[in-house]
């Protein structure tokens, strides 16, 4: 799984939070620090393609899934769709 994350390194929980996740399960993750890359809200916006006022956003395997707390409700989503198949 290829989880591109736009964040910010320091003074945000979530960023750090996503990284963690991704980091535990070994995803191959690209983190896009906004402060280093000097991106505004307006770049990430048109990257997302919608207006977004928060970070992080994240991507996986190129699909926009939103924020963190959106990213985990689809991991927990996959998680949930390859146990059905294992139990069949």
């Amino acid at each position: 799984m290829e989880v591109k994350i736009y964040g910010r390194l320091t003074g945000c929980p979530y960023c750090t939070n996503a990284k963690a996740v991704c980091e535990q399960n070994k995803f191959d993750m690209e983190f896009i620090d906004m402060v280093a890359a000097e991106m505004s809200k307006d770049d990430l916006s048109e990257i997302v393609g919608k207006p977004v006022s928060t970070v992080p956003q994240i991507f996986v395997d190129g699909v926009y899934v939103g924020g963190y707390t959106d990213f985990v409700a689809h991991l927990r989503t996959l998680n949930e769709k390859k146990d059905d198949s294992n139990d069949q």
